[in-house]
């Protein structure tokens, strides 16, 4: 859908990635809250940089899913592309695991399941998303997530803009056929991220960490996690099991799909007996991350012009000056 950036009146930067920032706006027209990302100045004449923003815009054009933001089409705006989605009212996976630490295992399998029949939904589509991580799974006060950022994605009825050879991902949540650059990247290396994020969201850190890339690379290869059964003693074995069967090194002996993941969880979440117990005190949890994140990041407005903040900076530096002066022997 072609859209011009004036049906959109736009409001604070809530993101700035490597290729565009990504705006809060409000369809005028329908005063629809909406994101817009914009491509970054500068950006515009980088063709490898334009082709990926718009293979970005084509793979989002193709999902539908209650699971993945969804797209309102997109446009040019002094030469700059752009594209409108869904804005998500609440926070992110990243901001739930930074409050609480870890989830519960109900919990996780509540996110699990929605988590997979997204990616079932893109892989049916030929997407592979490349990048699943607690920052791009974005959440609603209600529990519900929304994949996004498919900034990196691979869509196999494309020609694929990665360099062969090239690795691509975030180094925590990556397969060990992305770590080597291996061709022919099919969702079993999604299907291994959502192994490391279901681990995450169980112990409160992925399977695999380190100092740097190289370590942690290495631990994908070569090393077995810490069993989950010595970490979440309640963790039900059925789960352990296919969050294990999705860390496997070979992608032929993952699970074969998405919709069998789900299915597990699925057949898991039907013994419950407490469930609108349970899911009114995750809405607490809910809300208690995504609002205390937003009470930190509103400390100091983007909106406020530097010239007003610089004499509080100037009295605050002083008053360190001071500080140091009085505490020196």
């Amino acid at each position: 859908m072609q859209r011009e950036i004036d049906e959109f009146e736009m409001k604070t930067v809530i993101g700035i990635g490597t290729a565009g920032s990504v705006y809060n706006a409000i369809e005028k027209c329908t005063q629809r809250p909406c994101a817009v990302k914009l491509l970054l100045p500068g950006l515009s004449d980088d063709a490898n940089m334009v082709s990926r923003f718009e293979r970005e815009m084509l793979i989002l054009s193709k999902l539908d899913h209650p699971n993945i933001v969804q797209y309102y089409g997109g446009g040019k705006h002094e030469g700059r592309l752009f594209y409108v989605m869904e804005a998500v009212p609440g926070g992110t996976m990243t901001q739930m695991l930074q409050t609480h630490g870890k989830l519960t295992w109900q919990e996780t399998i509540r996110y699990g399941i929605q988590l997979s029949s997204a990616l079932q939904h893109a892989h049916n589509h030929g997407i592979v998303h490349r990048d699943i991580k607690p920052s791009n799974l974005f959440m609603t006060y209600q529990g519900d997530i929304k994949l996004g950022d498919f900034g990196i994605a691979l869509d196999r009825g494309e020609s694929d803009l990665t360099q062969s050879g090239m690795t691509v991902g975030s180094w925590l949540y990556m397969a060990p056929e992305q770590i080597r650059g291996a061709s022919g990247i099919t969702g079993q290396a999604d299907l291994y991220a959502l192994g490391c994020l279901l681990y995450e969201l169980l112990t409160g850190r992925p399977p695999f960490t380190g100092e740097h890339f190289a370590e942690i690379f290495d631990q994908h290869l070569k090393d077995d996690p810490q069993p989950l059964a010595n970490l979440v003693p309640d963790c039900p074995q059925s789960l352990r099991e296919i969050i294990e069967k999705l860390l496997h090194k070979d992608p032929y002996q993952r699970p074969h799909n998405a919709r069998s993941v789900q299915g597990v969880m699925s057949e898991l979440k039907l013994d419950w007996t407490d469930d609108e117990t349970r899911y009114q005190l995750e809405l607490n949890r809910l809300q208690l991350a995504f609002d205390s994140h937003s009470a930190a990041v509103q400390g100091i407005s983007r909106d406020i012009p530097f010239k007003q903040l610089l004499p509080w900076l100037l009295v605050a530096i002083a008053a360190a000056v001071i500080a140091t002066l009085l505490t020196t022997p």
